[in-house]
């Protein structure tokens, strides 16, 4: 069974896919997303999740430092809500607090460029959503 973690921005959607045991998470991509266009990627998730023959999404909820829900960490359970009635899958809604930040965190220490780190955070942070979940599982 497979799972996709996505990273819900304003701009970028951060995706990772877990391998067929639900052990691990991988990154997999970072989609461009314009919010205020309503271009949220529900296409390419749809295909990923046709493709990677996906039974679970797990979703970042940004909630704040206090455990409040402010409008960020409702505009991913709006995503959640779209996810499930476009594809009919269980969407899991998983708190990432500090997620971006260990990440960044991850490739400063790593030596990532400034330039390369931009590219890569969202989809490092969707990993660590994914992995956070699949180890609070096994």
């Amino acid at each position: 069974m497979r799972l996709l973690g996505l990273d819900v921005g304003t701009k970028t959607v951060g995706v990772a896919l877990s391998d067929e045991f639900g052990w691990t998470a991988q990154g997999l991509t970072t989609l461009k997303i314009n919010e205020e266009r309503n271009e949220f990627g529900f296409e390419e998730i749809g295909q990923l999740i046709k493709e990677y023959q996906v039974e679970k999404v797990v979703i970042g909820l940004p909630k704040n430092m206090n455990g409040t829900i402010g409008p960020r960490a409702e505009a991913s359970m709006q995503y959640a809500d779209e996810i499930e009635k476009q594809f009919a899958v269980q969407t899991i809604l998983w708190d990432e607090r500090l997620t971006t930040m260990a990440a960044e965190r991850v490739l400063l220490e790593a030596d990532v460029s400034r330039k390369k780190r931009k590219k890569v955070i969202d989809k490092m942070a969707a990993v660590m959503i994914l992995q956070g979940y699949l180890d609070s599982k096994n």
